[in-house]
């Protein structure tokens, strides 16, 4: 987008039309690989499920704008237990197979016309109503599906961004976990997606005096990500090979290569400035040959494949929302269970409480005053029914 296109935002009614559409394609494909996600199930065949059905759809919407660009924002990546965050393996990498009991992180994104929709999910392999999750799982789970419901309660016009940040390490520290240290969430724009204002989660003392502070505005749009460990909160890169790249617009440089050269030019081609992964390239080989260059300039920013040490657990939740005149609308959310999750610890923070009771539905807020006396003697840290169908 050039400096003089008036940028687009959710003020009109076609951007957020796109964006709905993108979140109502990003839940699908979400729940699509959550159903396929059993024990023998290959990582690889998640992601290249996911991803297929996210071009496949994306493709069916605005067919008549041939120049319209759409498809994925973010590669279906799918991180197992102390895998924090971007496993999305080649076909010539070590793949992985679920088994029971393996919490997993599915996260991915669409966009339409540049407009993005991020959504991530966490669930056990195996847990059912008969057979509920306890024990750490539960309370990493537990820990962090709240820190996302408090964000969307939390992100709306006239607020902090340090306000969530306090929120969710409390909230972590209440189930005996830690946010990921340094974990951003971020703004986003068309063909952006990582705008200038973000949240950052579980700051060390330097990044919290870095880190810019913000307060969300009418008419902006948030990819809220939550990531909770059961450990120190500390991720570090666990020498998997890096598969998720995007280009950074501010870059120049002459690549000397005429592999690196071709790789590149199909980059801005067929992904403009959105995460990509090297499986969606013809010859992985060649991909992987021509990445280097382009990564050792700077030309292609790495998702690193990130690890919490061995025997920790990370469990990851996120989603858009849209901040309308209105109110917050979440356009993305994952099918979540709370039944399936059985912590003995609670949120015991009483603001952070009744700020969990409080209805995130913008129906609902007329009805709230009639539910407050009822969700008052049920202040348990559990969202009400209202607040969990709140979308």
């Amino acid at each position: 987008m050039s400096d003089d296109e008036q940028e687009q935002t959710i003020a009109e009614d076609l951007v957020v039309t796109k964006y709905k559409m993108g979140g109502d394609i990003a839940n699908q494909a979400l729940r699509l690989v959550v159903e396929t996600a059993r024990p023998g199930v290959s990582v690889l065949s998640l992601c290249e499920t996911g991803d297929a059905y996210i071009m496949a759809e994306t493709g069916k919407v605005f067919k008549k704008e041939k120049e319209m660009k759409k498809g994925i924002a973010f590669p279906t990546s799918v991180s197992v237990n102390n895998c924090v965050c971007h496993f999305s393996p080649l076909k010539s990498d070590p793949d992985y197979t679920l088994k029971d009991g393996d919490l997993v992180k599915i996260d991915l994104g669409v966009h339409v016309d540049g407009f993005i929709a991020n959504v991530a999910h966490s669930f056990v392999v195996g847990a059912s109503k008969e057979n509920p999750v306890t024990g750490r799982k539960a309370d990493v789970i537990k820990a962090a599906h709240l820190c996302a419901e408090a964000a969307l309660r939390l992100v709306k016009p006239g607020n902090q961004n340090t306000q969530v940040t306090e929120a969710w390490n409390k909230i972590a520290q209440s189930f005996k976990c830690s946010p990921i240290e340094g974990m951003l969430s971020h703004q986003l724009k068309q063909h952006v997606i990582d705008g200038e204002k973000t949240i950052i989660q579980n700051p060390t003392d330097q990044q919290r005096k870095d880190h810019e502070k913000a307060e969300f505005e009418v008419h902006e749009v948030y990819a809220v990500d939550v990531l909770v460990s059961t450990g120190e909160g500390k991720a570090r890169d666990g020498g998997l090979r890096t598969t998720i790249y995007k280009r950074d617009p501010s870059k120049q440089y002459g690549l000397k290569m005429k592999t690196s050269r071709t790789f590149f030019s199909e980059v801005e081609r067929r992904f403009d400035a959105m995460p990509f992964t090297l499986r969606a390239f013809e010859d992985e080989a060649k991909a992987r040959l021509g990445v280097v260059e382009c990564a050792k300039h700077e030309l292609l920013q790495p998702f690193s494949v990130l690890h919490e040490k061995e025997g920790e657990i990370v469990a990851q939740f996120k989603f858009t929302v849209l901040l309308m005149a209105n109110g917050p609308h979440r356009i993305t959310n994952g099918p979540f269970d709370p039944e399936l999750y059985k912590s003995e610890h609670e949120v015991q923070d009483p603001e952070l409480k009744t700020l969990l009771q409080s209805s995130a539905s913008r129906k609902t807020q007329k009805k709230k005053k009639k539910k407050a006396s009822k969700t008052a003697e049920n202040a348990t840290g559990q969202p009400t029914e209202e607040t969990e169908a709140a979308e």
